[in-house]
Protein backbone atom coordinates (compact mmCIF):
# COMPACT_ATOMS: atom_id res chain seq x y z
CA UNK A 1 0.00 0.00 0.00
CA UNK A 2 1.47 3.29 -1.22
CA UNK A 3 0.19 6.71 0.19
CA UNK A 4 0.91 9.79 -2.43
CA UNK A 5 2.62 12.55 -1.51
CA UNK A 6 2.57 15.20 -3.94
CA UNK A 7 2.04 14.41 -8.31
CA UNK A 8 3.75 16.55 -10.57
CA UNK A 9 0.62 17.31 -13.07
CA UNK A 10 2.42 19.71 -14.94
CA UNK A 11 4.89 16.94 -16.62
CA UNK A 12 2.01 15.33 -18.22
CA UNK A 13 1.49 18.23 -20.33
CA UNK A 14 4.96 19.92 -20.85
CA UNK A 15 6.87 16.60 -21.58
CA UNK A 16 5.96 12.88 -23.26
CA UNK A 17 6.88 10.65 -20.97
CA UNK A 18 9.03 7.82 -22.55
CA UNK A 19 9.72 5.33 -19.41
CA UNK A 20 9.48 5.16 -16.13
CA UNK A 21 11.27 4.22 -12.49
CA UNK A 22 11.69 4.04 -8.74
CA UNK A 23 13.77 5.50 -6.86
CA UNK A 24 14.43 5.95 -3.24
CA UNK A 25 15.08 9.79 -1.86
CA UNK A 26 17.54 10.63 0.99
CA UNK A 27 15.77 12.73 3.09
CA UNK A 28 16.37 14.46 6.53
CA UNK A 29 13.67 13.56 9.49
CA UNK A 30 11.88 17.06 9.14
CA UNK A 31 11.62 16.61 5.80
CA UNK A 32 9.89 13.13 5.90
CA UNK A 33 7.48 15.11 8.62
CA UNK A 34 6.35 17.66 5.75
CA UNK A 35 6.41 15.04 3.16
CA UNK A 36 3.59 12.88 5.35
CA UNK A 37 1.86 16.53 5.50
CA UNK A 38 1.42 16.83 1.95
CA UNK A 39 3.70 19.76 1.79
CA UNK A 40 6.05 19.55 -1.27
CA UNK A 41 6.15 21.08 -4.52
CA UNK A 42 7.49 18.94 -7.83
CA UNK A 43 6.39 21.70 -10.57
CA UNK A 44 9.72 22.90 -11.67
CA UNK A 45 11.60 19.83 -10.38
CA UNK A 46 13.92 17.80 -12.36
CA UNK A 47 17.04 15.12 -11.65
CA UNK A 48 20.53 15.23 -13.11
CA UNK A 49 23.55 12.50 -13.26
CA UNK A 50 26.85 13.83 -11.95
CA UNK A 51 29.59 11.58 -11.10
CA UNK A 52 27.92 8.48 -11.13
CA UNK A 53 25.21 9.78 -8.89
CA UNK A 54 21.61 10.91 -8.96
CA UNK A 55 20.37 13.89 -7.64
CA UNK A 56 16.65 15.37 -7.53
CA UNK A 57 16.93 19.33 -7.94
CA UNK A 58 14.27 22.20 -7.26
CA UNK A 59 12.07 20.26 -5.55
CA UNK A 60 10.67 22.44 -2.49
CA UNK A 61 9.53 20.61 0.11
CA UNK A 62 8.33 23.22 2.74
CA UNK A 63 9.73 23.22 6.82
CA UNK A 64 7.85 21.00 8.97
CA UNK A 65 5.31 23.13 10.32
CA UNK A 66 6.20 21.83 14.33
CA UNK A 67 10.06 21.69 13.01
CA UNK A 68 12.80 24.09 15.43
CA UNK A 69 15.69 26.11 14.70
CA UNK A 70 17.36 23.18 12.82
CA UNK A 71 14.45 22.88 9.61
CA UNK A 72 15.70 22.34 6.72
CA UNK A 73 16.64 24.37 3.36
CA UNK A 74 13.69 24.08 1.09
CA UNK A 75 15.11 23.84 -1.96
CA UNK A 76 17.91 22.00 -0.92
CA UNK A 77 19.57 18.83 -3.60
CA UNK A 78 18.63 15.85 -2.51
CA UNK A 79 19.97 12.33 -3.74
CA UNK A 80 18.22 9.59 -5.46
CA UNK A 81 19.13 6.07 -4.50
CA UNK A 82 19.70 4.06 -7.94
CA UNK A 83 21.69 0.71 -8.77
CA UNK A 84 24.69 1.90 -10.64
CA UNK A 85 22.97 -0.14 -14.02
CA UNK A 86 19.71 2.11 -13.32
CA UNK A 87 22.38 5.13 -13.19
CA UNK A 88 24.41 4.32 -16.33
CA UNK A 89 20.97 3.53 -18.37
CA UNK A 90 19.55 7.23 -17.69
CA UNK A 91 23.24 8.95 -18.46
CA UNK A 92 23.21 7.01 -21.74
CA UNK A 93 19.18 7.79 -22.63
CA UNK A 94 19.77 11.67 -21.34
CA UNK A 95 22.92 12.01 -23.14
CA UNK A 96 22.26 10.63 -26.63
CA UNK A 97 18.40 11.27 -27.16
CA UNK A 98 18.34 14.52 -25.06
CA UNK A 99 15.93 13.52 -23.01
CA UNK A 100 15.35 14.77 -19.72
CA UNK A 101 15.12 13.02 -15.96
CA UNK A 102 11.20 14.73 -14.52
CA UNK A 103 10.05 13.55 -11.07
CA UNK A 104 6.32 12.53 -11.41
CA UNK A 105 5.45 11.62 -8.30
CA UNK A 106 5.98 11.30 -4.64
CA UNK A 107 4.80 8.51 -2.20
CA UNK A 108 5.36 6.34 1.05
CA UNK A 109 5.95 2.71 0.08
CA UNK A 110 6.55 0.57 3.10
CA UNK A 111 7.01 3.84 5.10
CA UNK A 112 10.31 4.86 3.05
CA UNK A 113 9.77 7.77 0.81
CA UNK A 114 9.81 7.21 -2.91
CA UNK A 115 10.02 9.41 -6.25
CA UNK A 116 9.01 7.68 -9.45
CA UNK A 117 11.03 9.32 -12.49
CA UNK A 118 10.31 9.40 -16.04
CA UNK A 119 12.70 9.89 -18.89
CA UNK A 120 10.71 12.86 -21.09
CA UNK A 121 11.20 14.93 -24.16
CA UNK A 122 10.02 18.64 -24.02
CA UNK A 123 6.61 18.93 -25.91
CA UNK A 124 6.27 22.05 -28.62
CA UNK A 125 3.80 24.61 -27.89
CA UNK A 126 1.60 23.13 -30.79
CA UNK A 127 1.58 20.00 -29.38
CA UNK A 128 0.44 21.15 -25.67
CA UNK A 129 -2.59 22.97 -27.68
CA UNK A 130 -2.91 19.45 -29.48
CA UNK A 131 -3.04 17.34 -26.39
CA UNK A 132 -5.35 19.67 -24.74
CA UNK A 133 -7.94 19.80 -27.53
CA UNK A 134 -8.17 16.06 -27.40
CA UNK A 135 -8.45 16.06 -23.65
CA UNK A 136 -11.47 18.22 -23.84
CA UNK A 137 -13.18 16.32 -26.87
CA UNK A 138 -12.91 13.35 -24.78
CA UNK A 139 -14.64 15.44 -22.20
CA UNK A 140 -17.31 15.87 -24.00
CA UNK A 141 -18.04 12.80 -25.12
CA UNK A 142 -17.97 11.21 -22.01
CA UNK A 143 -20.54 13.92 -21.38
CA UNK A 144 -22.77 13.13 -23.86
CA UNK A 145 -22.93 9.45 -23.33
CA UNK A 146 -23.53 10.02 -19.58
CA UNK A 147 -26.40 12.02 -20.42
CA UNK A 148 -27.63 9.82 -22.90
CA UNK A 149 -27.73 7.20 -20.70
CA UNK A 150 -29.80 8.70 -17.80
CA UNK A 151 -32.98 9.60 -20.33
Amino acid sequence: MSKIAATNRKAYHDYHIHETCEAGISLLGTEVKSLREGRVNLKDSYAIIKDGEAFLLNCHISPYSHGNIQNHDPLRTRKLLLHKKEIGKLLGRTSQQGLTIVPLKIYFKNGKAKVEIGLAKGKRQYEKRESTKEKEAKREIERHMKSRGNS
